[in-house]
């Protein structure tokens, strides 16, 4: 507005070079951390829900899930919608594209921990008669409310803690995911839509990630091929 009304002759704004932004590099758990963290898990109230967050769901999706979206016998769920902190408040919001809306089939454990839940859901139901909300969702609190996702992430801290484990996101759990399923030979195309995701190339780009150990591999390869005789 200055230099448009003549007061200064340029803008000094110019000359100042923004800070560069660096990439945090993330460290997804290995399979072995995934094993130590799941060991104590498994006597969670949510170990479901913790089990759902390792099967590369976002936050906002595992918090969303409710049973109508789970088929036990069928052995499969549907994301369709996620339930999100904005500005201090919880929305519940649909996926931001139709990839996001997504079937996905559950392991045994996956299951057999879900019909843990619904039952122990039921037996506090019971117990709390008309204290209990009979909410609708998979995540909830023995009252039967929706858990906030505040506390969610913040509890996945506390869990990974009494496991001894190095410390990650809740976040880096869905990184966690896909690295380890591109580690497994799954077919980036495959884990594009098991993500969510648009483009294969993001999902390559942002959420596989190669470690120290991945590279030692690499060298062992070079090493077969550069074999003389």
């Amino acid at each position: 507005m200055a230099v448009a009304e003549g007061k200064i002759a340029r803008n000094p704004a110019r000359l100042v070079r923004p800070p560069k932004h660096v990439q945090h590099e993330r460290q997804p758990w290995s399979a072995a951390e995934v094993k130590t963290f799941l060991a104590p898990a498994s006597a969670d109230r949510l170990h479901a829900a913790w089990r759902l967050s390792l099967y590369g769901l976002r936050r906002g999706e595992v918090l969303g899930l409710r049973w109508a979206d789970i088929d036990l016998p069928g052995q499969s769920l549907t994301a369709s919608q996620s339930r999100v902190l904005v500005e201090y408040q919880v929305r519940i919001e649909e996926p931001k594209s139709r990839n996001g809306y997504r079937t996905l089939p559950l392991d045994d454990a996956l299951i057999d921990a879900l019909k843990v839940l619904r039952k122990r859901q039921a037996q506090e139901s019971a117990a709390a008669g008309p204290a209990y909300t009979g909410s609708e969702n998979v995540a909830t609190n023995v009252l039967g409310e929706p858990v906030h996702p505040e506390w969610y992430s913040d509890e996945f801290g506390r869990l990974l803690k009494r496991a001894g484990l190095r410390r990650i996101t809740l976040h880096d759990s869905r990184h966690t995911t896909l690295t380890l399923m591109e580690h497994a030979g799954v077919p980036i195309s495959v884990i594009t839509r098991w993500a969510g995701h648009y483009d294969s190339s993001f999902t390559q780009r942002t959420y596989v990630h190669a470690s120290g150990d991945d590279l030692k591999k690499g060298r062992q390869a070079l090493a077969r091929i550069h074999t003389i005789g």
